[in-house]
């Protein structure tokens, strides 16, 4: 008697060592009762291409795109999403019967997942500044006006980015009714406070504590930042000083893991206690 190989899955990126979502995937499987197997794959910063045809030529049936290759993603697959056609990247890769690739981007109904059932916050009605117009900003921007919120102000230093940013999004925001407009960091609109702030720029990474003025924080305002643990920590630090409720990354990681379970197995896992798990194991 012979058992079958489990379906393979990667993770690719560079680097990749700290990725988390082999754990997560892990999980995800052994709830679900799916037999597959998942690991991270280092790909050259100048082969991602290769790396990735190389993996699926060998049975590879789906893959996680991470820095830096989420454009390159969007360019490689054979068919891809409205998500990856607004955002310009791609975050899923999954083999085809007909051995076609399909690219889609989970990172934005990750987030919005996370908001509105992780945290409970109905962003429908609510005004949002996303800051940053980059592949992170532009990947959770159509999910975003989705959902449906009173105006979306995209906040970016270099203006340009965020109007082109608008501009591709712009035919969604008017179909549903969603007033979107683009900014610099500084810009005027950020005089007053936001219902919500999405922190999806690289100041994280840098360890800054904001990229914006606290005008943008009211009372009852929620800052998400798209980063988590440590990379996080001195965004969400200044914005609790303004008296803001604070979310870190760790729920759009896992949600957004489960969009891509979902594409690859026909199943959508639970999330919550792989979640409570990984903050239990993060202190």
């Amino acid at each position: 008697m012979t058992t079958a190989s489990p379906d393979c899955y990667c993770v690719m990126g560079n680097p990749i060592a700290h990725s988390l979502s082999p754990h997560i995937h892990t999980q995800f499987a052994q709830l679900t009762g799916q037999a597959m197997a998942y690991d991270r794959l280092l790909a050259p910063l100048d082969g991602f291409a290769a790396t990735a045809q190389a993996f699926f030529a060998e049975g590879g049936r789906g893959c996680n795109i991470t820095v830096p290759f989420k454009l390159e993603a969007a360019r490689l697959a054979d068919e891809t999403s409205e998500r990856v056609q607004l955002a310009g990247a791609c975050n899923t890769l999954v083999r085809r019967a007909d051995g076609r690739l399909f690219g889609d981007n989970t990172d934005g109904l990750g987030l919005m997942a996370d908001i509105t059932q992780g945290a409970g916050w109905a962003l429908a009605g609510q005004r949002v500044l996303l800051i940053g117009a980059g592949g992170a900003g532009a990947g959770v921007l159509g999910p975003l006006l989705a959902e449906r919120p009173a105006e979306v102000v995209v906040a970016n230093r270099t203006v340009a980015t965020a109007e082109d940013l608008v501009a591709r999004h712009g035919p969604l925001s008017a179909r549903l009714g969603v007033p979107l407009g683009a900014c610099g960091l500084a810009g005027a609109p950020l005089a007053q406070a936001f219902d919500v702030v999405l922190n999806a720029s690289s100041s994280s990474l840098a360890g800054a504590a904001s990229p914006v003025a606290a005008s943008v924080i009211g009372p009852r305002t929620l800052v998400v930042d798209l980063m988590y643990g440590q990379a996080a920590r001195a965004f969400l630090d200044w914005a609790a000083a303004h008296g803001a409720h604070t979310r870190d990354g760790l729920g759009m990681l896992v949600e957004q893991a489960a969009e891509a379970f979902a594409l690859w197995r026909g199943v959508r896992p639970p999330t919550a206690p792989v979640l409570q798990a990984l903050r239990a194991q993060a202190g």
